[in-house]
């Protein structure tokens, strides 16, 4: 009872803004519903500043669903299937997550951008744009602001490559008969899964491919999704021993304590799938729990954005913004460079 008088309030708040969120998001997939809300829980709060009893379920809202949004994104992969087909992508896909994170790490310093928003927008423009913020904020402790910023530069950029990439694809003279070298370049240049299934979904159209370049496309870029467990991992072992040397428990770094459990809790997400449909169990059954997670991505957004500071946000957009595009281009011109290596393209 406790629990629901301190946060009922907060939560019902980022329910009502994700309901509409949702909706729009169908009807505009290249904006995306987590986009919506983020942008009108910002919106909402320049009027309402003092959130009273509500602030309390908001940030619950901003950690424990988003959490819970990135452990329900497992039972979307059938780690075997995507293993399988994404071997061809699997040299380009390591290429261009190091790329991007090399790039952030350097302007970091160069431009000085604060420490975790490079990590976000270098996280979110090499593996899956905003399920991977997602799972990373947690890892490294970052704000509301932080995210929302990291948010804001992936959705400019995921909106130029879905016009820009099926254009850029006929020009750079990809088949034009067959989806898979269109696909392989869409699902490991463009950042968010929404965009990749735009600008695959076009080139089809373009072609009359049926859903070839589609099918590719996202299969590549489940693949590359899976970077998420290892590079969260990672950070949060970095994370924390850097918290223990730096702060007051210096000297108590524990691997159990730095590991984040839902991460965890997403692997045995995705083996489960992984074994039920070895078993010959249809994964429409995981369609729900699918579409539970972006729902729960979409009201963390909400809450996100309701603890945002747009002022401070447009304040420091500039230099976060020439991070994005800063990796967003190394990604594409390491990916085409990949393909032509491998002669693919």
């Amino acid at each position: 009872m406790d629990f629901i008088k301190k946060n009922l309030s907060g939560i019902l708040g980022c329910f009502i803004i994700a309901v509409p969120a949702w909706l729009l998001g169908k009807a505009f997939p290249v904006i995306g519903g987590p986009v919506i809300a983020i942008l009108a829980g910002m919106l909402i709060t320049l009027i309402w500043t003092d959130k009273g009893k509500a602030e309390s379920g908001i940030k619950w809202t901003s950690k424990i669903i988003l959490q819970t949004a990135v452990v329900l994104l497992g039972f979307g992969m059938n780690l075997g299937v995507i293993l399988q087909t994404g071997k061809q992508s699997l040299p380009i896909i390591i290429c261009t997550i190091s790329t991007s994170l090399i790039i952030a790490w350097l302007l970091r310093r160069i431009i000085n951008v604060p420490s975790n928003t490079a990590i976000l927008v270098g996280v979110g423009s090499s593996i899956c744009g905003g399920s991977a913020i997602a799972a990373t904020a947690p890892v490294i402790d970052a704000d509301d602001t932080e995210v929302a910023q990291a948010i804001s530069v992936i959705f400019f950029f995921n909106v130029i490559a879905a016009v820009l990439f099926p254009v850029l694809g006929h020009v750079l003279g990809f088949d034009t008969t067959s989806g898979s070298s269109f696909g392989l370049f869409a699902g490991t240049a463009i950042n968010d899964t929404s965009s990749v299934t735009a600008a695959a979904s076009t080139w089809d159209s373009m072609w009359n491919l049926g859903n070839e370049t589609l099918n590719n496309a996202v299969t590549v870029k489940l693949t590359r999704t899976l970077a998420i467990i290892p590079i969260t991992l990672v950070l949060s072992l970095i994370h924390a021993k850097s918290a223990s040397v730096n702060g007051e428990k210096a000297g108590n770094f524990s691997i159990k304590r730095a590991f984040p459990m839902f991460i965890l809790y997403f692997i045995i997400a995705a083996i489960i799938t992984t074994a039920c449909m070895s078993m010959g169990i249809s994964a429409d059954v995981f369609a729900p729990l699918k579409e539970l997670s972006k729902f729960f991505i979409i009201m963390a957004m909400a809450a996100i954005g309701l603890n945002s500071n747009v002022v401070k946000l447009i304040k420091s957009g500039g230099k976060p913004l020439l991070l994005g595009a800063s990796c967003w281009i190394g990604i594409t011109i390491v990916s085409l460079t990949m393909q032509h290596i491998m002669h693919l393209w």
